[in-house]
This record gives structure tokens, C-alpha cells and sequence, in this order.
């Protein structure tokens, strides 16, 4: 069992910056892809990024490449999302997950294991 807590989530003007948090229960985090995925209001949960067990390689969505960097520290069970050139598209509830699959997932269903999410809110 690995439980998820995301943290640094909040109110942003377009342009700027945050950056998120999830810390992983467990001595095993290092055997986990670690993926971010949003989920706006009335819309389906999307990937954002994925990151190897050993950040050997990454993903991301297009919408987000170039803006947003996933990395992990495994010694502090910890996934990081850095958000920069904000947009208010970007507003949504963000959530990290788990998975124990071999790759980089892109879909939500190939994830063990989520957080409860962080609002990010990027005002106009």
C-alpha cells in the first residue's frame, strides 16, 4: 500500500510559477513510475507528466511540454511538478499517482495508487 499527499497548490497570476509536491509512504517509492494528472471542473482527469522509477526518462502532454518539469527524489519518497508560464487553462485539481508498470502511463487506469489532489487556480 503507498499513500499519496500533494502539497503547494494555490492561487497564481497567469505567468507565474508553482511548484507541487507528493510525498510517497513506504520504503518502496523507487519502484514506482510517478505520474501527475488535472482534472477541471467538468472535465475528464488528464495526464500531465510521468517520471521513470530511476528518472531515467519522462513524459509529458503536450499541452504542457516546455512549461512544466517532473522530477523525483527518491531518498525523500518525494515527486515534484515545476509549473512555469502559467496559464488559466492550467487551472485544475492536480493529483499524483503511482504506478507499478514498466513504463511511462499516460492513462489514468494504469495507476495503483492517487493522491487526494491540490487545486491550482491561475487567475487572467
Amino acid at each position: 500500500q503507498v499513500q499519496l499527499v500533494e502539497s503547494g497548490g494555490g492561487l497564481v497570476q497567469a505567468g507565474g510559477s508553482l511548484r507541487l509536491s507528493c510525498v510517497a509512504s513506504g520504503r518502496t517509492f523507487s519502484s514506482y513510475v510517478m505520474g501527475w494528472f488535472r482534472q477541471a471542473p467538468e472535465k475528464e482527469r488528464e495526464f500531465v507528466a510521468a517520471i521513470s522509477r530511476m528518472s531515467v526518462s519522462t513524459d509529458y502532454a503536450n499541452s504542457v511540454k516546455g512549461r512544466f518539469t517532473i522530477s523525483r527524489d527518491n531518498a525523500k519518497n518525494t515527486v515534484y511538478l515545476q509549473m512555469k508560464s502559467l496559464k488559466p487553462e492550467d487551472t485544475a485539481v492536480y493529483y499524483c499517482a503511482a504506478s507499478s508498470r514498466r513504463y511511462t502511463p499516460k492513462v489514468w487506469d494504469e495507476y495503483n495508487y492517487w493522491g487526494q489532489g491540490t487545486q491550482v487556480t491561475v487567475s487572467s
